[in-house]
């Protein structure tokens, strides 16, 4: 409740405490006449939040008003991405599934007998099928982060080793671009306010990226630092965690477009390096989830920079299972 009216709400009249002209009209009525009313509303900012207000009148004239919230969020989440999967599912998974049906007719046909169509076909079903796993393993997980995005995370996670993990996963990837990946921390980088597994995710999808439009036989550089936290919102410090890469850079118009669920910047390189377009939407919500921002900065021919901000937690540390204590300052994660 008092993420939707505050604290420190007691003998103040309702209109202060809660501004919406839908909910105010509600208890006016119900004062004046004594029907109850009913009437939903929502909150857009910092994370899109679905009320339901119930008003309803105690004793005889003037009585008492009472209001109560009930929390829809997740009920309406749940509708929308239901709607969302159908649509982009059938959208993004018609092309693969042509494909499979093409091949599949014609290896029952004429090149039923022609073992070199055959094995070609059949490799190029195993890459189509793939690519439909990916993307209903991207949508499932980008769906579920969705449904929880209006609950903010509890744990206190040491990012250094969210991040070392995430790009000690990517290492064998990195090394047959002969990218070279180098971590540089801050000494002493605090805890930040998170769900780990969520984390990870975060990072390998922005590590994933960089090594994907880098530049084969370049480098990814990742930072963490702390810096202050925006001034009059939320926590007074934050840390940062930048990926960089040294690619090609993103046009500045597509750039506001990035975090859109299915939109990519060159569709045939990303369907070549198996992307979905998912990756980003599902950093984007992780982000929002987190109660941290993302800022992405690029110039064509020089790279691009994504940029984690995420609030500084003072709760007890969570610790790492099975994660080895990383190295002070600076290491390289992955392969030359």
């Amino acid at each position: 409740m008092s993420a939707v009216v505050g604290v420190g709400i007691e003998r103040k009249h309702v209109s202060a405490v809660l501004r919406t002209p839908s909910v105010l009209e509600a208890v006016s009525r119900t004062t004046q006449t004594g029907e109850p009313s009913s009437v939903e509303f929502a909150f857009r900012v910092p994370v899109e939040r679905h009320y339901q207000a119930y008003a309803t009148r105690i004793g005889e004239a003037p009585g008492i008003t009472t209001l109560l919230l009930h929390d829809l969020t997740a009920v309406k989440r749940s509708e929308q991405m239901r709607a969302d999967f159908v649509a982009n599912a059938s959208h993004e998974l018609r092309t693969p599934l042509a494909a499979v049906s093409g091949f599949i007719e014609t290896l029952k046909g004429h090149a039923r007998d022609d073992t070199v169509a055959r094995e070609k076909f059949l490799d190029i079903m195993a890459v189509e099928a793939g690519r439909m796993r990916r993307l209903i393993e991207d949508l499932l997980s980008l769906t579920r982060i969705e449904l929880n995005e209006h609950v903010p995370p509890s744990g206190a996670i040491a990012l250094e080793s969210v991040v070392r993990q995430a790009a000690a996963a990517l290492a064998p990837l990195a090394q047959s671009d002969a990218i070279t990946v180098e971590i540089n921390a801050a000494p002493n980088v605090p805890t930040v306010t998170g769900e780990r597994d969520e984390l990870i995710q975060l990072f390998q999808n922005l590590i994933h990226n960089a090594i994907k439009y880098g530049r084969s036989g370049g480098h990814v550089w990742l930072s963490l630092a702390v810096v202050p936290g925006p001034r009059g919102r939320g926590a007074d410090e934050m840390v940062a965690v930048s990926v960089k890469d040294d690619g090609e850079g993103i046009p500045s118009d597509a750039i506001p477009r990035l975090t859109e669920r299915f939109y990519r910047v060159d569709v045939k390189r990303s369907r070549e390096r198996g992307g979905t377009g998912l990756g980003l939407a599902i950093v984007k919500h992780i982000v929002n989830r987190h109660q941290g921002r993302l800022q992405i900065e690029s110039r064509a021919g020089e790279g691009s920079t994504f940029t984690v901000f995420l609030p500084v937690s003072r709760g007890p540390l969570i610790s790492a299972v099975g994660i080895p204590p990383a190295p002070s300052a600076t290491a390289s994660a992955a392969a030359k």
